[in-house]
């Protein structure tokens, strides 16, 4: 078969609804005891689900919770929320459906009044998840100096996916419920709007008082590694201006996801998603192992008017057998810090080899590094006030500054 180079370029934007749906009240009786967390334990993947594909790593006592904020005062949707299909070019193009989203059509903007704010509630239900999480950090006896914990929180919106069991008249004539809700596989969409990013770039970022730190332009080469069937490589690289090649720098394990907690909220135009993860660098390689690695980012050519910015020659994607290319990302990030958080402003053009799509997009990202370094480097048990306090904190100054977002995904 002829060899077919990754697709042009296409920017896919966030796409707008379709104002003739029909949107479909969630009922009362929606999620009855939200209070409670809704926790998948999320088992190894068999070896063939996993093997050449770009997948997220779980680490095995991964916790993956979902809840909502916003509820009224007897922990009810209120009636303003509905579900919503969304259609999104890409998502349409691999799964065949629009995901569903959550939206709230009051256009008073008053928020349903709860007992308690929201940035409370919200800690109140992640602190001990987050303290479980790193502590099964800990237990993996891993030397947390080669390991990078990562605490992050991320900006988009929940998306719900039909399920072939689950008919679809059921989560869109207003017939969900908390399980059928809990049976849908989610992902998290973090594509968002050219002026919100300015907003935080600008406005925000000078309110909060974050100090530019530094522009990074990196390409990022996913590799598929034959004897590591549970994770990819992921080799960072920088150009050389002078011969436009690609410079190694760095090579790690893909990260491990140890808590992943999405929150729906209601009163806002954004979604919010809480993470713990780990990375760690590679430094074991042989030299032959590091001359296969090598030899596959060397024979990497650029090309800006493919997906990914990058391009093989026929056959080149592999190296001794072993190593795969199997996924390329460009990125053009904004880092700004303060005393306790990390900003990243980034533009990232990302290609899959191995389902040929692509997809460029904008995100923010936003660094919780001090509650890290406090569990971290605390070599007493931590207190959980403490660290409760500072999540507080931060939940605050998220929910006043990074929730807000004019007719993303246009829902309305």
């Amino acid at each position: 078969m002829a060899y077919i180079p990754p697709h042009k370029r296409h920017s896919y934007e966030a796409g707008s609804s379709d104002r003739h749906n029909r949107s479909s009240p969630i009922p009362q009786s929606l999620v009855p005891q939200f209070r409670r967390n809704l926790n998948l334990r999320l088992p190894p993947k068999p070896f063939s689900q996993r093997s050449g594909k770009i997948v997220c790593n779980y680490a095995e006592q991964a916790i993956y919770t979902w809840f909502p904020v916003g509820l009224d005062h007897n922990h009810q949707f209120p009636t303003s929320v509905h579900v919503v299909p969304v259609p999104l070019q890409l998502l349409e193009r691999t799964t065949g459906t629009n995901p569903l989203v959550l939206s709230n059509n009051n256009n008073n903007n008053h928020p349903v009044e709860q007992m308690r704010s929201p940035w409370v509630y919200i800690a109140e239900n992640v602190v001990s998840n987050l303290l479980s999480s790193f502590e099964n950090v800990r237990n993996e006896k891993l030397d947390l100096e080669d390991v990078k914990p990562k605490l992050v929180a991320r900006f988009g919106k929940i998306l719900f996916h039909e399920s072939p069991s689950i008919s679809k008249e059921t989560t869109r004539v207003g017939l969900a419920t908390e399980t059928t809700l809990s049976q849908l596989r989610r992902s998290f969409y973090t594509n968002i709007p050219n002026l919100y990013m300015e907003n935080i770039k600008g406005e925000v970022a000078q309110k909060i008082k974050f100090n530019f730190e530094e522009e990074k332009d990196l390409y990022h080469v996913k590799l598929c590694d034959a004897t590591l069937p549970d994770s990819n490589i992921s080799c960072k690289c920088s150009v050389i201006k002078e011969d436009k090649r690609l410079q190694l720098y760095k090579i790690e394990l893909q990260q491990v996801r140890h808590m992943v907690v999405d929150i729906s909220c209601l009163d806002k135009n954004l979604d919010l998603r809480l993470m713990l993860s780990t990375k760690r660098i590679l430094t074991t390689l042989t030299d032959d192992e590091m001359q296969s690695i090598r030899s596959l980012i060397n024979s990497a050519i650029l090309d800006s008017d493919v997906k990914g910015g990058l391009r093989w020659p026929l056959g080149r994607t592999s190296s001794g057998g072993r190593f795969c290319v199997v996924g390329v990302s460009h990125a053009i990030a904004k880092d700004y810090k303060s005393s306790s958080l990390r900003l990243k402003v980034r533009h990232a053009d990302r290609y899959n080899f191995r389902t040929s799509t692509g997809e460029a997009t904008r995100e923010i990202t936003l660094k919780l590094k001090n509650i890290v370094s406090l569990l971290q480097f605390q070599e007493q048990e931590v207190e959980i006030s403490l660290v409760s306090e500072m999540l507080k904190d931060h939940l605050r100054l998220i929910w006043d500054h990074f929730l807000c977002c004019e007719h993303f995904l246009d829902m309305k």
